[in-house]
C-alpha cells in the first residue's frame, strides 16, 4: 500500500547508492510510505527517480570523496546501500586500491553517520548498513571486499551499543548473491557464469530492509542475514 501523504507529513528516509541495483530497490520501496531522499553521485540519475517517486527529493554527492549534502533536522531512516567492489589477491592488490574501497564502504559511511545523528537522535531513527555475506567470510581474490565489510560490520556493532541509549537502533543487513552491476562484474572477475536463478532480486534485498524499518521501535532487528534459496 502506498501513503499518499505530504511529505511533512511522511517520515524521512536517506538511501545512498539509490540509483541502481540494491539501493534503487530500497529506495522504491521505502517511497510507498516514506519522503525519501535519493542519494547518488549523479545528478541525472538521481533526477530521474526522484521523479518516479510520490515523494522525494535528490541528495547528490560522492560521499568516498567526502562531497556530504546539507542534511535534515530529522531523519527517521538511513540506509547505507552505495558501495564498491575492487581489488584481487591481496599480493596483487595496491595500497590505492585498498584506499579507494574503504573511502566508500566505511569512511564515507562513518563520516555520513555522524553527521546525520543529531537529527537520527531526534527521530530516534534507524540506521540500516547494507553489507553482505562478505562481511562473515573471506575468500580468495575477495580480501579487499570482505575487510571493508568485516570493518562496516564492527562499525555498526560498535554505533548500536553507542546509541541504544539516545533510541537510535542499527540493524545490518547481509545480503547473499544478489542480481546486480556489481555482482556481474564480480562474476566476471571470477569466471563464473552469471545465471539469476542462483542470485537474490534487489527486491529481495529491499524487502529484508522493510521488515527491519517496520519493526517497532521497542526491538532492533540487530543483523539479519538473507541468502539466495537454490545453490550451485
Amino acid at each position: 500500500m502506498t501513503d499518499t501523504a505530504p511529505a511533512a507529513a511522511r517520515p524521512t528516509a536517506l538511501v545512498t547508492g539509490a540509483t541502481r541495483g540494491i539501493g534503487r530497490a530500497i529506495a522504491l520501496d521505502l517511497g510507498r510510505t516514506h519522503h525519501v531522499l535519493v542519494g547518488g553521485r549523479t545528478a541525472a540519475a538521481v533526477d530521474e527517480l526522484v521523479a518516479e517517486l510520490p515523494s522525494a527529493a535528490p541528495f547528490v554527492g560522492d560521499l568516498g570523496a567526502g562531497d556530504v549534502p546539507a542534511l535534515p533536522g530529522r531523519l527517521d531512516v538511513l540506509v547505507h546501500s552505495a558501495g564498491v567492489e575492487q581489488g584481487t589477491r591481496i599480493a596483487d592488490t595496491s595500497r590505492e586500491v585498498w584506499e579507494q574501497v574503504f573511502a566508500t564502504n566505511v569512511f564515507a559511511v562513518a563520516e555520513l553517520t555522524r553527521l546525520a545523528l543529531p537529527a537520527l537522535r531526534a527521530a530516534r531513527g534507524i540506521v540500516v548498513p547494507i553489507n553482505s555475506g562478505s562481511g562473515f567470510t573471506a575468500g580468495p581474490g575477495g580480501g579487499v571486499y570482505a575487510a571493508s565489510k568485516f570493518a562496516l560490520r564492527a562499525f555498526a556493532d560498535a554505533l548500536r551499543e553507542e546509541e541504544r541509549a539516545n533510541g537510535v537502533r542499527v540493524s545490518s543487513v547481509h545480503p547473499g548473491r544478489t542480481d546486480s552491476d556489481m555482482q556481474r562484474a564480480l562474476t566476471e572477475k571470477l569466471g563464473e557464469d552469471y545465471d539469476t536463478a542462483y542470485y537474490l532480486a534487489p527486491e529481495d534485498v529491499a524487502a529484508a530492509v522493510r521488515t527491519v524499518v517496520d519493526l517497532p521501535e521497542r526491538g532492533t532487528i540487530e543483523s539479519l542475514a538473507i541468502r539466495p534459496t537454490r545453490k550451485r
